[in-house]
């Protein structure tokens, strides 16, 4: 942990050598300059992937091993998996609130300040985990069948969600303590974490579903058991740097009041997400038991992209985040361009690495060939929207990171009444398709063109402006 906690304090110190003098008043670096911020994205970025990646990855493993229990379960994985990938996804504001602060904070030399608003943050995500776990205790059978699912599906993903369930805390915790480590640019322990996680997770899924023949119900045990490994993995060195700083360890109510009031509106930006998510979800169970398991296998994929393009983004956070801290706006503004081209080449690799998985590794998602082929066409639709998400996704991040928070409130809210909407008519209309093949090009489709294509839009014509980052410089 020691190596780990040196390691990220070099790479804290490097992201601040170039200074301010190292561009114009306009906002251009020279060719050298630029190539350090490259560096400094990818330094951070490659070790922020393996921490977004957790949750997802436990739910690809999930895929890929009930994919070959039956069509109704990886269809019920479909919905359970929807339910937990929701609900946490909704808390992500507790790392993405967090790292923002965190950042801003030690930009200006505030590094106990900084620690104890992670604490508060860690205590926040203790509380709301809770909270979170027993109302799903009780709702989990009537939000399964409010999503669609019926007869062997619903029983599937009753099963599958009550074991994962009790993980929750353990995985909001591990956002909260991320927000800890971005801020400080100390990553690498995250990737450690996740890698190990997953194959402890794949591990348990193999002995549990096919040595002792739990099912989907063995699937479930192996992904909470993995992610409680995380938690107190990440947890306790996050309390230990922040006991270095002179940061508290007890529950400061105004602290943790003001994260919950900070994080409001990141709250209702992901939970625009997350409804646009459930809704194509709810739409492609209303297109068929074998559309609804193909488009499963491609949103596994996809949300293991999403989580790379997403650490390009976390990574420009970070570093435009410290550089607003220090007041060096015309180096934010180059970094702010860096990112966003970062995020679109990104975009690009992944969408090509999509693509070649539906044609070639469509067999690992499930044994039924009309299902394969579907997963092929879905993942080939997905891999050529991915460099204008890459693009968004990296914005979107930076705008957190400079705490633009109610803009990207309203934004994305006004886009997901769209993408709603029209989702609706344009489900009734596919199930009058007799191609299967339409309906899942269809799905996704409508959320890249009406969802992600017009938050590219917002998120492009706010970061041509100053107002975003005045707003963080006032706040220091």
């Amino acid at each position: 942990m020691q190596e780990q906690a040196g390691e990220g304090q070099n790479q804290a110190a490097s992201a601040g050598t170039a200074g301010p003098g190292a561009v114009t008043e306009a906002g251009t670096g020279t060719g050298a300059d630029k190539r350090s911020v490259y560096r400094q994205i990818a330094a951070l970025a490659v070790p922020t992937f393996g921490q977004l990646i957790a949750e997802p990855a436990f739910v690809m493993i999930d895929t890929a091993i009930v994919g070959h229990i039956s069509d109704a379960a990886l269809a019920g994985l479909s919905i359970g998996s929807t339910v937990v990938l929701t609900t946490v996804g909704l808390c992500v504001f507790l790392a993405y609130g967090t790292t923002s602060q965190v950042a801003r904070l030690m930009g200006a030399g505030k590094r106990k300040e900084g620690m104890e608003v992670g604490v508060d943050g860690m205590w926040l995500a203790f509380a709301i985990g809770i909270l979170v776990c027993a109302a799903l205790v009780a709702a989990s059978e009537p939000l399964c069948w409010l999503m669609g699912a019926r007869g062997p599906v619903l029983a599937a993903a009753r099963v599958y969600l009550n074991a994962t369930i009790f993980g929750l805390p353990a995985m909001l915790l591990v956002y909260a303590a991320n927000g800890i480590f971005r801020g400080l640019q100390k990553v690498r322990i995250t990737l450690f974490a996740a890698v190990s996680g997953a194959v402890l997770n794949t591990v348990l899924e193999v002995l549990l579903v096919f040595g002792l023949r739990w099912g989907i119900a063995g699937s479930g045990a192996a992904t909470l058991i993995a992610e409680w490994y995380m938690g107190l993995f990440l947890t306790i060195p996050a309390l230990v740097w922040a006991k270095r700083e002179g940061a508290s360890w007890k529950p400061r109510l105004a602290g943790i009041l003001s994260s919950a009031g900070d994080g409001l509106p990141l709250f209702l930006r992901t939970l625009a997400l997350r409804v646009c998510l459930a809704g194509t979800v709810v739409a492609a169970a209303h297109l068929g038991e074998q559309v609804l398991a193909a488009y499963q296998g491609v949103n596994s994929a996809w949300n293991f992209g999403l989580n790379m393009l997403d650490a390009v983004g976390i990574a420009g956070q970070s570093l435009v985040a410290t550089e607003l801290g220090a007041r060096h706006k015309p180096r934010a503004r180059m970094m702010t361009g860096l990112s966003a081209k970062a995020g679109m080449v990104m975009g690009v690799l992944v969408g090509l690495v999509m693509i070649a998985l539906g044609l070639f590794a469509a067999p690992l998602f499930s044994p039924t060939p009309a299902v394969r082929s579907l997963i092929t066409v879905g993942m080939a639709v997905e891999g050529v929207f991915m460099p204008i998400a890459g693009w968004m996704w990296a914005l979107d991040g930076i705008l957190i990171g400079a705490g633009d928070y109610r803009y990207l409130a309203a934004t994305c809210s006004s886009t997901a009444l769209i993408y709603v909407a029209a989702l609706t008519p344009l489900t009734l209309w596919a199930q009058t398709w007799a191609s299967q093949t339409w309906r899942i090009v269809m799905l996704w489709s409508a959320i890249n063109f009406l969802f992600i294509g017009a938050r590219a839009i917002f998120n492009g014509l706010r970061a041509r402006g100053d107002a975003w980052m005045d707003r963080a410089l006032a706040s220091v």
